[in-house]
Formats: C-alpha cells, sequence, structure tokens
C-alpha cells in the first residue's frame, strides 16, 4: 500500500466514511492516476479537467458516475494533499431529476413470488418491510435480528447513525424461516464464504430478474423498495406474495 493510499484511507476513516465510500473514493483516485500513468500528487488543475472531460464525453459515463469521480478526486487533493483545488472550471453534467416510480403492494408481491430463491426473496422482504438500503440489507448480522423485542437493528446506516426498525410478525417469521434454512451465524445473508457478507450486486441482480420475470417494467433498482416503504401511510408493514399485509 503506498502512502498516499493509506493517507487517504485514514482520512476517510477519521471522517466516519461508509465502506462503499471507501472503495468509490480509491477507485476514483486509481483510475486517476492510471489515466495519466503518474502519481495523484504530480497532477495539476489541468490533468484534473482533462480527466473529468474524458469520464464525461469519452467513456460517456452517467453524470451520477462523473460526479462521484470528482468527488472522490476533490477529496484527495482538499483533505489529505491539501491543496486549494479551486475554480478549476470543470464542468459537470447535470443530474437528470426524476421521480421513483413506486411499485403498487400487486406489483410488490408479484415480485417476491418471481423471486425463487429463498435467500433473495427474504432480503427483498426486507429491504421492502423495513426500508432498508442495499448496504444496509448485505451488512445485517444474525444478532441485529431481535426477534423477542421484534426489532432489527441496523448499526452504522446513512451518516453513520444506528437504528432500530420495528419487525411486523409477518416478516419476523420470514426472517426465522431463513434462519432455520442456512443457519447463519455471523452475516444473516453471508456470501459463499461465511466470513463475507453477500455482495450488493448479487441483491441487484437477483431483484432485476425477479421484477423482469413479474414483467414490471417500471423504471428504478432495488433501491425502488425502500421509496416504496417509506411511501407507505402505515410503516414496516410489507405483503405475503398473494396474500395480506400483515403488521
Amino acid at each position: 500500500m503506498t502512502p498516499l493510499r493509506k493517507a487517504m484511507i485514514v482520512a476517510m476513516e477519521q471522517r466516519g466514511f461508509s465502506p462503499r465510500t471507501h472503495k468509490s473514493y480509491l477507485h476514483s483516485v486509481r483510475e486517476l492516476a492510471a489515466y495519466y500513468h503518474r502519481s495523484p500528487e504530480q497532477l495539476g488543475p489541468e490533468q484534473l479537467r482533462g480527466f473529468i472531460t474524458h469520464l464525461a464525453v469519452e467513456r460517456k459515463l452517467a453524470p451520477a458516475s462523473v460526479r462521484l469521480y470528482f468527488n472522490g478526486v476533490m477529496f484527495l487533493y482538499r483533505e489529505v494533499l491539501h491543496r486549494p483545488v479551486r475554480d478549476l472550471g470543470i464542468v459537470l453534467p447535470k443530474r437528470p431529476q426524476r421521480i421513483p416510480e413506486l411499485l403498487t403492494r400487486a406489483e410488490v408481491a408479484a415480485l417476491l413470488q418471481a423471486c425463487p430463491h429463498p435467500k433473495f426473496r427474504t432480503m427483498l422482504c426486507c429491504a421492502y418491510g423495513c426500508g432498508l438500503r442495499v448496504g444496509e440489507l448485505v451488512a445485517l448480522r444474525v444478532r441485529d435480528d431481535d426477534g423477542e423485542r421484534q426489532l432489527l437493528r441496523i448499526e452504522q446506516g446513512k451518516g453513520g447513525k444506528d437504528r432500530l426498525v420495528r419487525l411486523g410478525p409477518a416478516l419476523l417469521g420470514e426472517l426465522r424461516a431463513h434462519w432455520r434454512r442456512y443457519r447463519p451465524r455471523q452475516w444473516l445473508f453471508p456470501g459463499q464464504r461465511p466470513s463475507v457478507h453477500l455482495c450488493d450486486t448479487s441483491i441487484q441482480k437477483a431483484y432485476g430478474a425477479a421484477k423482469a420475470a413479474a414483467g414490471i417494467a417500471k423504471h428504478g433498482g432495488i433501491h425502488s423498495l425502500r421509496h416504496n416503504a417509506a411511501s407507505r401511510i402505515m410503516p414496516n408493514r410489507w405483503e405475503r406474495p398473494g396474500g395480506a399485509l400483515a403488521a
């Protein structure tokens, strides 16, 4: 590990950045260095402008992706190298403002029915019933499921905050069935190696496949389930596939 990379990791840890932010920012800086075949310490404003232009014009990345690269690179220069990088003249592409297309209860039920893998189906139920972000969902531990008090503990969610989410009886039953089926020890949803939790990509692909199988054409990824949870008048409720909502 280079001293620069180590310094950047320490700076992100001091600010309580999430593992996802760590990964994204480090990737941005690594791509910048690879593009010029030089250490970022040796690059100036002109090279930074050229890199962002390359991402937007040549690679045609989505506006959100370009901004993520930009934020990672700016963090390095401002917070790690302590360089006053102002007025660079970098034009960032505008992010399209799109309102998420919420799924109906019938569509959620059809989506859950269309997910054949029981582990992924339980994960989708959790995302919908508790309004979880993907990073929060995959990082759930067995100890986070407090069945006695019907609560789910979310550790270090967005903003580095912990919170408790109520579990309805139906979702609690789904989680208990999941535990009896897989007997997880550390992570509630482990990956191929029990010591590592399932990656974000796996559940995102499972959601996309179930959505397609259910014939749902609405825009949005798995985060749509969180939007659906936030839109419901009665929080922390989810619908059994083909059944009624259970509190």
